[in-house]
């Protein structure tokens, strides 16, 4: 049996006025998907970058969208509403991500400096990091944030072994105590203590002496309180009237200068 299909004629304007328009709801649409977009992207803090530009234009289109309600060129009043208070939530969340980030890099360039303050030796005798007075024998320099002290005693006329290496025939070969005292609250592990020397007016280096007799360096740990210190020999011209020795107890602690006299 077929049925007669039937259509609905189009309802025409009245005569001399113009054709009705589609409603413009395109910019309220966008204002709600980037509201919900940048508001998300603002939870986690980080996205601040994001969700600020994000806001922005929602808030934008959103009242843009809203105003096009209220001339009746839209109908999607509730969605630009919507999309409006999300960008401006967005907006806010952008704001507090900058402040949070901003205030955890101060704090973690506070501890980067904190860190390198307590790498740099200070003069125990209470004068400032940075001075041009040269450490001296015996002089203690202090590590205040990692606990450690270390010193250098004045150089000793050494005898070196029959087998020797770093030992030039017609040089003078000299001994220098190193200590290292840890008053921090942990045990110091000096394995990776650097000790050097230069002597002349040029700043050669003075090679180590290493005999079998004299020790090459630091072995074991050193327990809270507790104190370490070991022979290092260095050779120099018999012309050298001091010996600049450098310490460094650690690969992150700076190392510290002794102008040391040979006689």
């Amino acid at each position: 049996m077929s049925q007669q299909m039937q259509y609905q004629p189009v309802p025409e304007g009245a005569p001399g006025m113009p054709a009705p328009q589609a409603a413009r709801n395109g910019l309220g649409v966008a204002a709600l998907v980037l509201g919900i977009i940048g508001f998300l992207s603002g939870i986690p803090m980080v996205l601040f970058w994001l969700a600020g530009p994000l806001g922005l234009l929602a808030l934008i289109f959103g009242l843009v969208g809203a105003s096009r309600v209220k001339k009746g060129q839209a109908t999607n009043k509730g969605v630009a509403i919507t999309g409006t208070i999300l960008g401006a939530l967005a907006l806010i969340l952008a704001i507090v991500g900058i402040i949070v980030s901003a205030l955890a890099v101060k704090s973690a360039v506070d501890e980067i400096n904190k860190q390198v303050k307590g790498a740099q030796a200070q003069p125990k005798d209470g004068s400032k990091a940075g001075d041009t007075k040269p450490y001296g024998p015996g002089d203690i320099a202090t590590y205040p944030d990692k606990g450690i002290e270390v010193s250098v005693a004045k150089p000793a006329p050494y005898a070196v072994g029959e087998i020797a290496s770093g030992h030039k025939d017609g040089n003078k070969a000299y001994k220098v105590a190193v200590q290292i005292k840890n008053k921090g609250k942990s045990a110091f592990d000096p394995a990776l203590t650097q000790i050097k020397a230069r002597t002349g007016a040029e700043g050669r280096e003075a090679e180590q002496i290493i005999d079998g007799k004299i020790g090459i360096g630091f072995d074991g740990t050193i327990a809270p309180g507790a104190t370490a210190t070991v022979d290092v020999a260095f050779d120099a011209p018999p012309t050298a009237k001091d010996l600049d020795v450098e310490v460094t107890p650690d690969v992150d602690m700076e190392g510290v200068h002794w102008k040391l006299p040979t006689s």
